[in-house]
């Protein structure tokens, strides 16, 4: 392929990463707000331009990390106290725009594009081969760029990079569902859609289990995901949330009764119900709001109280296996006494 066009193509996966950075960023603050509950006031939103995933552009205003603003916030006891927070809060903004416009920023982009070609044609991923072939020079910087790069990767994906060898560093995807969602045999390497999934399980759950068609596409929208427009990653985007993952059971999608224009409305899925839990999934939104679960109080008692069945599900269930395999062997312990000559 020419120089050139590998550029262009290097460029446009630059601007692909940049948009799907922010999109997410927004899609988290728009779930939120979709289900009518504003984050918790010490990480407000419209300050909440993460600085935990990659950008390919400047941002046009500096900004300082949201756990900074909420120290600054409660931290000033005196006009002093104020002043001097406001110059380490400058200096913090200072340093979070100059790692933006700098070398290192660049690294975490092209770190990223690699994770992402790696992951596509399942290669495995150790420290030594992103310091040879990404990092280099800037290898001093490694932590930072590769969790830059990480979390990136589970907030566009959904899927985790996990190590499985601690000394000599080797990593592996692993999809934020219990079950890989992409089938890794159907001849077509793509990057998983994970990520979207994660986020319309986050609507239904925040809409009290059930939700309009109509609120899953506003979430959708502020991402860049549309359901009449093609999608770089996610392909036919209507297709994908009211078809494919609804055949392969992470959705339920039923006309609201008595609708006249029928709407439609989305539930969670056995799958979905199989694979993750309210907890995992309010864990993936809240990081996308640089925030914990229980900075969102009514959803996580709500994910607490589903925790706890689930566990109450998993004793039942080995309770009545081992009921069953002690019940077996008591049959055959009695059959064998009543006819030994058969045994």
């Amino acid at each position: 392929m020419p120089r050139g066009q590998k550029s262009k193509l290097r460029a446009r996966e630059k601007r692909h990463l940049a948009r799907m950075e922010s999109q997410s960023i927004e899609g988290a603050q728009a779930t939120a707000a979709a289900a009518g509950e504003a984050p918790s006031p010490a990480s407000p939103p419209s300050e909440r331009r993460s600085q935990n995933v990659p950008a390919a552009e400047t941002p046009s205003s500096p900004r300082a990390s949201p756990k900074t603003t909420a120290k600054a916030a409660t931290s000033a006891k005196s006009d002093n106290d104020a002043n001097s927070q406001n110059k380490r809060s400058s200096r913090s903004s200072q340093g979070v725009e100059d790692f933006e416009r700098g070398p290192l920023h660049s690294m975490v982009v092209l770190l990223v594009q690699y994770l992402m070609q790696k992951y596509q044609k399942r290669e495995p991923i150790t420290k030594s081969d992103m310091l040879k072939h990404v990092i280099k020079k800037h290898k001093h910087h490694f932590n930072e760029i590769f969790k830059r790069a990480s979390e990136h990767m589970e907030l566009a994906f959904g899927v985790d990079l996990r190590e499985v060898d601690p000394i000599r560093h080797c990593y592996v995807f692993v999809n934020k569902l219990d079950t890989a969602f992409d089938d890794p045999t159907n001849g077509e390497e793509k990057m998983p859609k994970t990520g979207v999934l994660m986020m319309v399980l986050g609507v239904v759950f925040m809409k009290g289990n059930c939700a309009r068609e109509e609120d899953i596409w506003k979430v959708l929208n502020v991402m860049g995901v549309y359901a009449d427009k093609k999608h770089f990653i996610y392909g036919d985007p209507k297709k994908l949330v009211t078809e494919d993952f609804v055949q392969q059971k992470y959705l339920e999608y039923r006309q609201v009764a008595g609708s006249d224009p029928p709407c439609y409305e989305f539930l969670w899925g056995a799958r979905a119900h199989a694979e993750t839990s309210k907890m995992k999934v309010l864990e993936f939104l809240a990081k996308l709001h640089d925030s914990v679960p229980n900075a969102f109080p009514s959803w996580y008692e709500e994910a607490l109280q589903d925790e706890k069945e689930r566990a109450q599900a998993r004793a039942a269930a080995k309770a009545a296996a081992r009921a069953r395999i002690a019940a077996r062997a008591s049959a055959r312990a009695t059959a064998l006494v009543r006819n030994p000559s058969q045994h």
